[in-house]
């Protein structure tokens, strides 16, 4: 699944933007390459890419500075792929929380690599435009508090009409909450409903999209009406509110 996709690399080892370029060219992707947020604002000027393969070790501006200018607040941008130190944990759930899609730690397989890059690609090629039909006849429409989510179209709108930007993996966790109301899942458990366990190798990084996803869907995302936390066992989705 490539089509021409366009990906973006960003990192400051010479050596490593070559052989990435080279490989991720072989695979039919349009690569281009950048050693820091000036080069990249240049090519950003081009067009914007599918992918950012973003290293968040970077001299001068860093990594997150980069991700928290791609990313809007309403979750439009490219996605993102950090590269991250290997152990650095905090440095990945601050990059989640800026709104990266996923994560490799140096040293990386070129495999796993290239397996992430297709996943978050595959996941975001399944996001809905601003002008996609709200409900359409014979479609699975999930209605919560003031909000209706469009399983067929992978859409979250209000009841006015308005569509909430959703990441594919947020998407996928509110999918499985509203299917399975008032019950108590486990972060297994969710992992392995929305498909994501692969995509997901460090504890407690599931926390982190459920705060994201909270912020969206939340009146008070401090006091959560719809995902509630359960001590010591995991979440609830309570679709009235309670």
């Amino acid at each position: 699944m490539t089509d021409g996709r366009k990906i973006l690399i960003v990192d400051d080892e010479a050596e490593l933007r070559e052989l990435l370029t080279a490989y991720l060219g072989q695979q039919g992707f349009d690569v281009a390459a950048a050693s820091g947020g000036d080069e990249l604002d240049k090519l950003m000027m081009l067009g914007q890419p599918d992918l950012v393969l973003l290293d968040l070790g970077l001299p001068g501006e860093d990594g997150f500075s980069i991700a928290r200018r791609l990313k809007k607040p309403d979750g439009s941008g490219p996605a993102i792929i950090m590269v991250t130190g290997a152990g650095t944990v905090v440095d990945r759930v601050v990059g989640l929380e800026l709104g990266a899609d996923d994560y490799v730690a140096k040293p990386f397989d070129l495999r796993e690599l290239l397996a992430r890059v297709r996943a978050v690609l595959r996941r975001g090629s399944a996001k809905p435009t601003a002008a996609a039909a709200p409900e359409a006849d014979g479609r699975e429409i999930i209605g919560f508090g003031p909000w209706k989510l469009d399983m067929a179209a992978r859409s979250l709108r209000r009841q006015d009409g308005d569509l909430i930007e959703l990441t594919a993996m947020e998407f996928d966790l509110l999918a499985v909450f509203a299917t399975k109301p008032n019950r108590v899942l486990t972060r297994d458990q969710l992992l392995d409903m929305a498909h994501h366990r692969d995509n997901e190798p460090f504890d407690r990084s599931i926390d982190v999209r459920i705060a994201r996803l909270r912020r969206k869907i939340e009146i008070d995302p401090a006091r959560p009406q719809y995902i509630k936390t359960i001590r010591g066992a995991g979440y609830m989705f309570t679709p009235k509110g309670e």
